[in-house]
Order: C-alpha cells, then sequence, then structure tokens
C-alpha cells in the first residue's frame, strides 16, 4: 500500500508518513469461510442519475476489520460501547515472518515491557498470500500468547492474516481460543491487515509508529471493516 508524506509544519516535507495498511473492497475479495460474499456495484451512475453511489454488500468481518468483545460472546461489549482509544496507539511489532505454515506463534516472540495502551501487532507476512489459497494456512497465536499479552494490560492487537486463531482446514478442529482470551478481556483484535513490513523498516530506522484502526460505526455490532494507518514519525 502507498505511504503519503505529510507537512509537519516545521521542518518540510517527506518527515512524517501515512502508511495505509487496508486491503481494498472490492467484488469477490478473499473471506473467512462461511461468512458473507463480498459484492460492489452501481447503484446510481452520474451520467444517469446526476451522481455516482455504490451499493455494498458485505459482513462486518470483511477485509481489513476489527473485532469487538461481542464477536464471540453475548455477554461482551459491542463496538459501539468501546472507548475510541482502544483503536489507536504506539506500535509494538512482533517479526513472526519465519513462523511455518499453520503454526502457532508462542510466548516468546513477545517483548518484554508491554504496556496498557500498546497496539501489539503481528507481522507475519501472510498478506502476501493474499487471494491465494495458501492464505487459509496463516500462522496464529497460541493461547498462553494471548493470555501474555492480556495480562500484560494490552487490549488492542493486529496480525496480518486472516486470524488470530488458526482457520482449520479438512479434518481440523476449529477454536476460537485466542480469540476468547483477548475478546474476553475486553481487548479488540484487527485483521487481514497488510504492508507491515514497511513498519518493520521504519522501526530499524528507529522511527516512531503509531497505529489507527477506526472502525466503520455500525450500531450494535460484532466488529466493522477499518481503514488502518500508520502514522511514521521522522527519523531521529
Amino acid at each position: 500500500m502507498p505511504s503519503i508524506p505529510v507537512d509537519d509544519g516545521a521542518r518540510g516535507r517527506e518527515l512524517v508518513e501515512l502508511v495505509d495498511l487496508s486491503v481494498p473492497i472490492v467484488s469477490g475479495m478473499p473471506v473467512y469461510p462461511g461468512d458473507p460474499e463480498v459484492a460492489v456495484a452501481p447503484a446510481l451512475r452520474a451520467a444517469e442519475d446526476g451522481v455516482n453511489v455504490q451499493r455494498l454488500h458485505l459482513g462486518s468481518q470483511s477485509g481489513t476489520h476489527v473485532d469487538a468483545p461481542w464477536h464471540i460472546d453475548d455477554a461482551l461489549p459491542r463496538l459501539d460501547e468501546l472507548p475510541l482509544d482502544r483503536f489507536t496507539g504506539p506500535a509494538v511489532l512482533i517479526d513472526a515472518r519465519g513462523q511455518a505454515a499453520q503454526g502457532a506463534i508462542g510466548p516468546a516472540a513477545l517483548p518484554a515491557g508491554l504496556r496498557p495502551g500498546d497496539v501489539v501487532l503481528f507481522v507475519t507476512g501472510w498478506s502476501d498470500r493474499w487471494g491465494h489459497p495458501d492464505y487459509l494456512r496463516h500462522p496464529y497465536l497460541a493461547p498462553d500468547t494471548a493470555r501474555a499479552i492480556a495480562d500484560a494490560g494490552v487490549r488492542t492487537v493486529g496480525i496480518d492474516a486472516l486470524s488470530v486463531d488458526r482457520t482449520p482446514g479438512p479434518g481440523q478442529e476449529f477454536s476460537l481460543a485466542a480469540h476468547r482470551v483477548l475478546c474476553g478481556a475486553g481487548a479488540v483484535i484487527a485483521e487481514n491487515l497488510t504492508g507491515l513490513a514497511r513498519l518493520l523498516r521504519a522501526r530499524a530506522q528507529g522511527r516512531t509508529i503509531e497505529i489507527f484502526l477506526f472502525p466503520l460505526p455500525l450500531a450494535a455490532a460484532d466488529g466493522a471493516p477499518a481503514r488502518a494507518v500508520a502514522r511514521l514519525g521522522p527519523l531521529p
């Protein structure tokens, strides 16, 4: 995804960047098995109706999206019951690009010093497989990893894959173990992020990284598509 230079008003351009971490919403895009298919089609056309308006058919978990705790339990908060600060904060990047297909990311991958307010992002590299059948065979979080994150007070977690839990293949058991730990602690989960390798390069340069994961304001929802964006600070 492209990055956009931002004028900071003091030191000129190209010191601060906004990086889009979202997949485009288009007809026929990949969805979690069993979720509603996505269709985008013209509803009105400027040449005939005076305006262009698109008709959308999609599920709340389509594309780059955020899960609210209510996604997995009726007793937990819905999307519009969460504070806005749950969807933004400084990034803590976990480089899990060496993890095998359908491999569990264990708690040893976590850095020391996780704090409330951090946005923990798992960089698996699986977004490079978007649209390919192999995308379903992504790495996922071991339940102990989710528990360590929740115990540290972190309430915002993201991954550049279809789910923080294993997407089961034929003959494999369905489980939402990581979802249950994180959502049970009141955390939100961003899935289907893309372009996170750009953030690893920014971290290596010593740049600050702030994440924004604001979802569509769907009332009483389990989640919603989000425009995920990273703000990269200037080079030190």
